[in-house]
């Protein structure tokens, strides 16, 4: 599924291009940006709209999460033991 270009991208887009032919200096003064700014998107530009997307700061994983094992188990059980409060239910799972 191919994602639809934001005004931001291609905003982006046109930034990177003025960047690429004129410098970083002369892109940031025209299009008010830091330098800063404009070389963090160089890095990521691999000259496709799709590479200057935001991208999510939350990780895709944690080294502590459950598996899917742990949880069919929580379910399990707490579909068994509807009366049971989660304090006592943790408590039994451990």
């Amino acid at each position: 599924m191919r994602k639809s270009i934001t005004q931001d991208m291609a905003y982006r887009q046109s930034l990177m291009k003025y960047a690429e032919k004129y410098g970083a200096s002369r892109a940031s003064r025209k299009y008010n940006k830091s330098r800063s700014y404009i070389c963090f998107w160089q890095a990521r530009w691999d000259r496709s709209v799709e590479s200057l997307a935001c991208q999510s700061w939350h990780p895709h994983s944690h080294p502590n999460q459950h598996t899917e094992a742990e949880l069919k188990l929580f379910r399990d059980m707490r579909r068994c033991n509807p009366q049971l409060s989660l304090v006592e239910l943790g408590h039994r799972l451990k």
